[in-house]
């Protein structure tokens, strides 16, 4: 009996929560998550497009950009069907094979992420500290090597702890948190021993996002005890701009992480709307905003968008 009830778990549904108390609305909603997710498409293969076609761009700096511009696209196309499913009363509910399939990409895609920011402070490290051996040390075969490593540590942490999920009994109200489906999501909603999961999960947040946080920080730390060593003022502000838009992208990556971990956290009391906005923005606000932080903070990038749209318009 057991195995049969189990089973009927495994294959049951999930409601996904799309935005209580505006039900009404969502055909209004849909407009600017429809324009989000264009602009996050666009955007992204805009930097991909321009980094390949500009020989000028092809170095370490702008290889590292372009795997982050890829990451932010999956990002989008992970959860673009469930968010603007609800939103245009496609989709309602979602089983539990989608739902674990979704969960494993979107988490794969933040600790993706993650490494590719920590990726990008080792190039700002060696261009500022290192600038004489930097073309020795970030060669393309090196860079490869690095994006190999990047994509083994994000996808092949994380399946132990996904497909642990497949074989979970799920006793309780089955209704999703947000539009798209998370770990912590259905752990919640579980009656097994999850104890695994909250475990090795913990595990794989540490070693990758905090892990990644605490390098960045340390990296920058080195990179401003050798900027202030420079006697030059112009020189000092010269090289800190070029770091500039890589600190953009790992706040608007940070603090949203933050931001959702506090909700789930502290936020039981909070109305179930700051939850769905706080995973909607933890989702979009990185892969809308880096496309626009590179295009307006680093010149290289700008003047080729620049010279994009004037051929475009001619």
């Amino acid at each position: 009996m057991s195995g049969i009830t189990t089973s009927n778990y495994n294959s049951s549904r999930f409601v996904l929560t799309g935005f209580p108390g505006l039900e009404s609305n969502y055909l209004w909603l849909s407009i600017p998550f429809s324009s989000i997710y264009a602009m996050v498409f666009l955007g992204n293969c805009m930097v991909l497009h321009v980094i390949r076609t500009e020989s000028s761009l092809h170095q370490p700096m702008f290889y590292f950009l372009a795997m982050l511009a890829l990451t932010d696209l999956c990002v989008g196309m992970s959860t673009v069907h469930t968010v603007l499913g609800i939103l245009w009363g496609f989709i309602r509910e979602i089983s539990l094979d989608s739902c674990i399939a979704q969960s494993y990409f979107i988490h794969g895609l933040s600790f993706m992420e993650s490494s590719v920011l920590l990726a990008m402070s080792f190039d700002r490290y060696i261009a500022i500290c290192n600038p004489l051996r930097y073309s020795s040390i970030l060669t393309n075969d090196k860079i490869m090597k690095i994006g190999v490593a990047i994509l083994c540590r994000s996808s092949l942490l994380i399946p132990p702890v996904i497909i642990r999920l497949k074989f979970l009994n799920y006793c309780r109200p089955r209704v999703l948190s947000h539009s798209f489906c998370l770990h912590q999501d259905l752990i919640r909603m579980a009656c097994s021993d999850i104890r695994f999961n909250s475990i090795y999960g913990l595990f794989l947040v540490i070693s990758n996002l905090l892990l990644d946080a605490v390098l960045i920080l340390i990296s920058y730390v080195m990179i401003l005890h050798t900027v202030l060593a420079i006697a030059s003022q112009e020189e000092r502000l010269k090289s800190l701009q070029t770091c500039v838009s890589h600190i953009c992208a790992v706040l608007v990556f940070y603090i949203p992480i933050i931001g959702l971990t506090m909700v789930h956290r502290f936020g039981k009391h909070l109305s179930p709307l700051v939850h769905v906005l706080m995973g909607n923005i933890y989702i979009l606000f990185p892969p809308l905003m880096n496309p626009i932080i590179y295009s307006i903070k680093t010149q290289q990038i700008r003047r080729r968008v620049q010279r994009l749209f004037c051929l475009k318009g001619a």
